[in-house]
C-alpha cells in the first residue's frame, strides 16, 4: 500500500495539476514544422498523450539540464518528446508566477543574507542564534540526504519554470524544510519572550511555509513527496531542536573552549559530508550555511568574552518596542552600512581566500576557476570549500561582532543588543 502511496505522490501529473490550477497552460504541438495550431491540453489529458506517443522512445528531459538550454526567467517554453512532436507551456496568470517566484527566493541565498543580519542588528540576537544553529542543523541534514537518497527532480512532462538548482536531487525539499525551519522556529523562540498576538504569529508561519512549499511544486522543482518528506522530516526535527538548541545555546555562548569545538565540528561536518554520483552545488552550499553559523556563534562568543553582553534585568515576556522616527532612522543607517560591509567583506574574502588556497596548492586560479566542475576535480572542489568556509564565516563572524561594534561607535547601535543572551 505504501509503495502506491509513494508512486502516487512522486507522478509528475501531480505538479502539472497543480501547474495548471494557478494558470499554467500545456499544448500540444503535432508537428513543430508546421504552422498548425496548438491544442490545450490539461494534467488529465496529458496521461493520455503519454501513452498515444511511445514514452520510451522519446528523448526526456534530464533534470541536471544547465540553465543555457532554458531561461529561468522564461516564461514561455518548450521542449522536444521527439524529433517532430512537443508540448508548449505558457504562463497565463502573472500574478501566481510572480507570486511564487518571490515566495521561492525566501529560500534562497539572497534571502538567509539579508533577513539573518537584519535580524541580528534589528529585532533580537538571542532568538537569531538559536534560529540559525536550528537552520544550519537542518538544512545540513536535508543536504546530506538528498545526496544519499539520489532522487531527481520530477522529469517529463513537468516543465520546470525555474532552473536554478535543477542539477541537484530533489528529495526532500530543503526549501520545504526552511519553510519549517526558520519561521516556525522563530514562533516558538519568540511566543514567550515577546507580548505580542500569538494567533498573529502562526498565521504568519503557515502563510510563510504555504508559500514557499507550493511555490516549488508551481516551478515544476519538486514533486508532492519531495515536499511532504521535506516538511515531516523538518517538523520532526523541530521537535528535538528546540529545547537542545535553547540549552546549546547558553554553552557555546559562554564556554571557553566554545570556539575550538565550533570550529572543529562545523569542519568534521564539511569533510564528512556524503558524497554524491556526481557533481552538484549541494556541498558547496552546505559548506557556506556551516560557516555562516560558525562565524555567528563565534562572533557572540566574542562579544561575551569581551564584557559587552550582559543579561537584562528584566525578565521575559518583553513588551515589544515600536520603533520612533529615530529609532527606524538608525535601523535604515546599520542596515545599509551593514550590508556595505557584508558585501565588501565577501568580495575581499573570496579573493584573498581563493588565492590563498591556489597558491598553496600550486594551481593557477584562473585556470582552476575556468575548470569544468566535476567529482574528479580534487582541486577545484577544495579551493571552493575552503574559500567558501573562510568568506561566508567571516560574513557571519562580522555580522555578530565587528559591525555591532562599529554601531556602538557610531552610536547607532540598537540599545539591547549587548542584553540578549
Amino acid at each position: 500500500m505504501w509503495d502506491n502511496v509513494i508512486e502516487y505522490l512522486k507522478d509528475p501529473l501531480l505538479v502539472v495539476k497543480v501547474q495548471n490550477f494557478f494558470g499554467v497552460i500545456y499544448k500540444n504541438s503535432i508537428n513543430r514544422q508546421s504552422d498548425e495550431s496548438t491544442e490545450v491540453i490539461h494534467s488529465d489529458r496529458l496521461e493520455q498523450v503519454n501513452e498515444e506517443y511511445d514514452l520510451k522512445q522519446h528523448k526526456r528531459i534530464p533534470s541536471n539540464i544547465s540553465s543555457s538550454s532554458q531561461s529561468s526567467n522564461d516564461t514561455d517554453s518548450s521542449w522536444e518528446s521527439n524529433g517532430k512532436d512537443e508540448i508548449v507551456c505558457t504562463v497565463n496568470n502573472r500574478f501566481w508566477y510572480y507570486l511564487f517566484v518571490l515566495g521561492t527566493a525566501l529560500g534562497d541565498e539572497i534571502f538567509y543574507a539579508t533577513f539573518i543580519p537584519f535580524w541580528f542588528w534589528n529585532i533580537d540576537g538571542a532568538v537569531g542564534r538559536r534560529v540559525v544553529l536550528v537552520w544550519t542543523i537542518v538544512m545540513y541534514i536535508g543536504q546530506g540526504i538528498k545526496d544519499i537518497v539520489r532522487w531527481p527532480r520530477p522529469g517529463y512532462p513537468v516543465k520546470k519554470l525555474q532552473e536554478k538548482w535543477a542539477i541537484e536531487y530533489g528529495m526532500p525539499s530543503t526549501h520545504a524544510m526552511v519553510g519549517v525551519s526558520i519561521p516556525f522556529s522563530v514562533l516558538l523562540y519568540t511566543i514567550n519572550r515577546y507580548q505580542y498576538p500569538e494567533l498573529w504569529g502562526v498565521v504568519i508561519a503557515v502563510t510563510w511555509c504555504t508559500l514557499i512549499c507550493v511555490s516549488r511544486v508551481y516551478l515544476g522543482m519538486h514533486s508532492i513527496l519531495d515536499i511532504a518528506a521535506g516538511l515531516v522530516l523538518s517538523s520532526s526535527l523541530l521537535i528535538v531542536l528546540i529545547p537542545l538548541v535553547d540549552h546549546l545555546d547558553g554553552i557555546l555562548l559562554t564556554n571557553n573552549f566554545a570556539p575550538l569545538a565550533i570550529i572543529t565540528i562545523s569542519i568534521l561536518a564539511i569533510v564528512f559530508y556524503p558524497n554524491a554520483d556526481k557533481w552538484t552545488p549541494t556541498r558547496g552550499d552546505t559548506t557556506m550555511i556551516v560557516s555562516v553559523c560558525a562565524g555567528i556563534l563565534g562572533g557572540s562568543w566574542c562579544n561575551y568574552r569581551a564584557g559587552n553582553m550582559a543579561a537584562s534585568a528584566l525578565a521575559p515576556p518583553y513588551a515589544v518596542i515600536w520603533p520612533s522616527v529615530e529609532m527606524a532612522g538608525c535601523a535604515l543607517l546599520r542596515t545599509v552600512l551593514g550590508f556595505c560591509g557584508v558585501l565588501a567583506t565577501r568580495a575581499a574574502g573570496k579573493s584573498v581566500s581563493y588565492a590563498t588556497v591556489c597558491a598553496l596548492l600550486g594551481k593557477d586560479k584562473n585556470e582552476l576557476r575556468d575548470s569544468e566542475n566535476s567529482l574528479d576535480n580534487k582541486n577545484k572542489i577544495l579551493v571552493e570549500l575552503c574559500y567558501k568556509y573562510f568568506t561566508y564565516g567571516m560574513i557571519g563572524f562580522n555580522t555578530t561582532y565587528v559591525f555591532p561594534n562599529v554601531f556602538e561607535l557610531l552610536q547607532i547601535n540598537r540599545p539591547t543588543y549587548y542584553t540578549e543572551i
